[in-house]
């Protein structure tokens, strides 16, 4: 089931993420300062970037020989970093209040331990 799961959220991440991109370059191109239009793509691009890890490792959980529980800590890293770092920044990007700041590392920290976790899956 994770792995189904992983594979619908690397999919679903994949089609907003261009959604949010054709958004951050069409609607507020003229909306946002540079700087936040910057955060913006920030937050677009890691979210491409997690959505391709997902399904890969949507896939690689479909192989027995493959590490299950390193291959679930992977693909929960990556989900909960996109939430926590995209999601940030994409409210940031908008001037959202500043205690979101703090919240873009966790989600950088969770992407960090999605790839030891696929690293670690993968030399199993």
């Amino acid at each position: 089931m994770p792995a189904n799961l992983f594979l619908a959220a690397g999919a679903l991440f994949g089609a907003s993420g261009v959604v949010l991109g054709a958004f951050g370059a069409h609607a507020l191109a003229s909306r946002l300062s540079e700087s936040n239009l910057a955060v913006w793509e920030t937050a677009v691009s890691y979210q491409l970037i997690h959505a391709l890890a997902l399904l890969f490792v949507g896939l690689l959980a479909r192989d027995p020989g493959v590490g299950s529980t390193a291959m679930n800590v992977a693909g929960w890293g990556f989900v909960v970093g996109v939430v926590l770092f995209s999601g940030s920044l994409y409210l940031l990007a908008f001037d959202g209040p500043r205690l979101l700041g703090p919240i873009t590392p966790l989600g950088g920290i969770a992407f960090v331990v999605g790839w030891v976790a696929l690293l670690v899956g993968v030399l199993r």
